[in-house]
């Protein structure tokens, strides 16, 4: 175990991380030149369209310095605050992180709370700045704020670039020379390792992604599930070159995978430990369950298409556990599920990947936040979606999650982000200078309003400059009202919202409005209503499509045009009075952008 070091690169999004990957493994010769291409760890298409890593990666690298080969293994870590629970689950596997700031772009919101997450997991950090290669890098300055953030000298910060590899060597000696080999907690032949990631393959069930931290394990060993109580016997174990390797057996210190062979749901549980069934060793420790932040309900636009959804959720969440879901059903849209995420990003990733990998076309509703409700009887009872939300006269109050936010910002956006600050309910609890022209702003706030468009209006005001990262806090009474949309007097559970009451009036004229430049006319006359408090507060008139029934007369008495316009309005009489809307899955699509 003396020659094994284990790493992560932690950095914020667009830092260079996956570059810096890209390097150290063309460095050491992990991938052949002919096989190299950008971002290599990134293996969804997802992940190289937008240039962000969302699953974490792990890699073994051999490198040999100067004599002696190390065996490098590097988990590949997401940057965006959305996936920081994978972050936190790669800095439990390793001993050492080197901590990457963007030398452009200098220390981020996000920058610090990843960092935190790795002293609390008692890493060994290497700092290092990336970019130093562009004419735009502020070295010197990044490195101060750096060290300053460390705790060490500025020449201890090292400077890399992996666009053209300049100091990658020198932090590949580092990563030798100061992350500390791993230890054996017990020092025993019996196996025991944690689970910090797995996926699901059709053929060979649930493959398990583990660190050893005891023991060693190969082939055809049986083992336990500390937590199911679930035994089973590999089918294979190997290593990740970065794609998977059989190899014979793995030690401890190492990281690799097990093919379980097991299909059922629930059996493999991340954070979970698998140990030797005939000598099993206690479980280690567990990593805490990841809270929703953001709900919405994913409806199929095809009835028909229930049970594929309910499979697609199932499988995806074998590979992504950070997200729930749960069955729900809709007047109108039909059954489908309600699923909670860790935000905005991560719902719109989870969405795109069941459109893309499963071919599901999907209706998504607003998404929403979890909201404590106490009923005039003193009842109460925790929602996370408007349908669920009682009526205006039945609400004696209303409790709400609050979140505590770091911005830095360049000091000359300060004044527009604090009238933003204002807009969103925000109360600023601390301002200091950061760096030589940098604010550091630490506030709190209601998390409605921070799913908002809080991160896009930031960057806007702060012309991309800014950047933040929050933390949820604790509940807080809320000012809120439900606003319900309805069309032809029939409500659209689908546009449902909670809103504060102070904007409760202008957002019913906003939806009414913008669902009367979108909705498709229908042959009688319709009314689209924005109701909240219990009466409407908002309305609009959708004419009826124009049929000229008369169209085919000429000439004669005017009262034979009379007789058609007269059983032609009856019958649009009846059409309003029985018929039904038929929104189209456009209309929903829009209206949620």
């Amino acid at each position: 175990m003396k020659n094994i070091r284990n790493f992560c690169i932690i950095a914020h999004v667009d830092h260079g991380k996956s570059t810096l990957a890209d390097r150290m493994l063309q460095i050491t010769g992990t991938i052949p030149e002919r096989k190299m291409r950008d971002q290599v760890l990134d293996s969804m298409d997802l992940e190289r369209e937008r240039g962000i890593t969302i699953k974490m990666t792990p890699v073994r690298m051999n490198y040999q310095l100067p004599t002696t080969n190390y065996q490098l293994n590097l988990i590949d870590t997401p940057g965006h605050i959305d996936f920081a629970y994978e972050v936190s689950r790669a800095l439990r596997a390793v001993e050492g992180c080197v901590f990457l700031v963007d030398a452009t772009q200098g220390v981020q919101a996000q920058t610090i709370t990843t960092l935190s997450m790795a002293r609390e997991a008692g890493l060994t950090i290497l700092p290092a700045v990336s970019k130093v290669d562009s004419p735009l890098a502020r070295i010197a300055e990044v490195k101060e704020e750096v060290s300053s953030l460390v705790g060490c000298l500025p020449e201890e910060v090292l400077e890399v670039s992996g666009k053209t590899g300049q100091g990658v060597a020198e932090l590949l000696g580092a990563i030798v020379s100061r992350v500390p080999s791993p230890r054996s907690e017990r020092g025993g032949s019996t196996f025991r390792a944690l689970i910090f990631d797995f996926r699901y393959d059709n053929h060979t069930g649930v493959v398990l992604h583990f660190r050893v931290f005891d023991g060693s394990v190969a082939a055809r060993d049986e083992l336990l599930f500390s937590t199911s109580g679930r035994t089973f016997t590999p089918l294979e174990v190997g290593v990740f070159v970065p794609e998977e390797r059989r190899a014979e057996r793995l030690g401890a210190g190492e990281i690799g995978y097990i093919v379980s062979g097991v299909k059922e749901p629930g059996i493999a549980v991340v954070g979970d430990t698998v140990t030797l069934r005939r000598s099993p060793l206690p479980a280690l420790h567990r990593y805490e369950r990841p809270r929703p932040v953001v709900w919405a309900g994913l409806y199929p636009e095809s009835h028909d298409d229930f049970d594929l959804l309910r499979q697609a959720l199932s499988r995806l969440r074998l590979s992504d556990s950070s997200f729930t879901h749960e069955e729900d059903s809709s007047g109108l849209l039909g059954r489908g599920f309600r699923c909670g995420f860790l935000g905005m990003l991560h719902m719109e990733i989870i969405t795109e990947r069941l459109r893309r990998e499963h071919g599901i076309r999907l209706i998504v509703t607003a998404p929403s936040i979890t909201y404590e409700v106490v009923d005039t009887r003193g009842v109460r009872k925790s929602t996370h979606s408007p349908s669920q939300f009682p009526e205006h006269g039945e609400i004696a109050e209303v409790f709400e999650p609050w979140v505590r936010v770091e911005i830095i910002t360049p000091i000359e956006y300060l004044s527009g982000i604090m009238q933003m600050l204002y807009a969103h309910e925000a109360a600023v609890e601390e301002t200091h200078t950061w760096g030589v022209s940098r604010s550091r702003l630490t506030l709190s706030m209601p998390l409605r309003e921070l799913m908002r468009g809080f991160f896009d209006e930031l960057k806007s005001v702060s012309s991309g400059f800014a950047s933040l990262s929050y933390t949820l806090g604790e509940m807080k009474k809320a000012t809120v009202a439900k606003l319900e949309v309805l069309v032809a007097d029939e409500t659209v559970p689908a546009f449902a919202r909670i809103v504060s009451e102070k904007r409760v009036t202008e957002e019913a004229e906003r939806l009414v409005e913008k669902l009367h430049g979108i909705l498709p006319k229908q042959m009688f006359v319709m009314k689209i209503q924005g109701k909240a408090f219990g009466r409407i507060i908002a309305s609009r008139t959708l004419s009826a499509m124009k049929k000229d029934v008369t169209g085919y007369l000429y000439g004669g008495d005017i009262t034979r045009k009379r007789k058609l316009w007269e059983k032609q309005k009856k019958g649009k009489k009846k059409m309003k009075e029985r018929g039904t809307v038929n929104i189209p899955e456009e209309v929903f699509l829009k209206m949620m952008q």
